[in-house]
């Protein structure tokens, strides 16, 4: 069992069968990678030092990258032609990088990366591994998302899907309900507040009529300036609240806390249902 930084768990059986390229020269970090996702996951890497080796895991490799772990300069590709070459691939990136500043962070947002990871510290290493984690687990978790503006909800979709989630997506409160009844298995409903057949304070309450925070969690979203929407959502029995426009880090935190959250919740309750069936026994 895996437990990252967040109190995440993991242990759901091996996770060898996905192939993951870490693009980094320094000999020292590819170690301490190779290391920790071996121990924790059963995964084996390939590592590319130089951004030749990196072309070459792509064009002879006997199946797809899964993921890339990918500095931002390699030798031969010293001014970020790495995460080019990756984006345009379709690889989904996570950049681990000791060099960071506010146009680093604009630069490597704009390849729709799925996270990033400073080498600042000696925690860089389990957060890493927490990311990559996350990433070849999230597809267990459905979200959906609730908002009348179609631009809205493709922007959702998109950061959603990055991660790797399974999403669906409606215009209406009443179209959400209905989606509910036929999918228990969604467990995080992000909802607007402004929506013409009923507001997100309502549905919340609706959703919460049916299914508790030990099943479903729900995060409400608004661009409105008034700061007691967040108060009354959580009146209403949300988690969570965003303001739009979102900032990425942040959007994907909140996400992940609240799935973690509903992760803990339901062992929990498994593991007191276990306990309760053995002294039945």
């Amino acid at each position: 069992m895996f437990i990252g930084l967040s109190g995440m768990q993991y242990s759901g059986g091996s996770l060898a069968e996905h192939r993951i390229v870490v693009a980094e020269d320094s000999n020292v970090f590819t170690s301490m990678i190779g290391q920790k996702l071996k121990q924790c996951f059963d995964i084996d890497i390939e590592i590319c030092s130089t951004f030749e080796e990196l072309q070459l895991a792509f064009d002879y490799g006997d199946r797809p990258i899964t993921l890339a772990i990918s500095n931002i300069n390699l030798p031969g590709a010293e001014n970020g032609e790495a995460l080019g070459y990756l984006a345009g691939l379709s690889i989904p990136i996570i950049v681990f990088t000791g060099t960071f500043h506010e146009k680093t962070r604009e630069g490597i947002l704009a390849r729709d990366i799925v996270d990033y990871v400073i080498k600042d510290s000696i925690l860089a290493i389990d957060m890493l591994a927490e990311s990559v984690c996350r990433f070849l687990t999230n597809h267990r978790h459905h979200v959906l998302i609730v908002d009348d503006s179609p631009t809205a909800r493709a922007l959702l979709r998109s950061r959603l899907e990055r991660f790797n989630f399974q999403v669906s997506a409606t215009e209406s409160g009443a179209e959400a309900l209905d989606i509910l009844k036929g999918a228990p298995e969604i467990g995080l409903v992000i909802t607007d507040y402004n929506m013409p057949d009923m507001d997100g304070f309502e549905l919340t309450r609706r959703l919460r009529s049916v299914r508790g925070s030990h099943e479903l969690r729900i995060i409400g979203v608004s661009s409105s300036d008034n700061r007691l929407l967040s108060a009354r959502f959580l009146k209403a029995g949300g988690n969570d609240f965003m303001l739009r426009p979102y900032v990425d880090e942040e959007f994907y935190c909140r996400v992940n806390q609240n799935l973690d959250t509903l992760d803990q919740i339901k062992s929990a309750r498994r593991m007191i249902a276990r306990r309760g069936e053995a002294k039945v026994a």
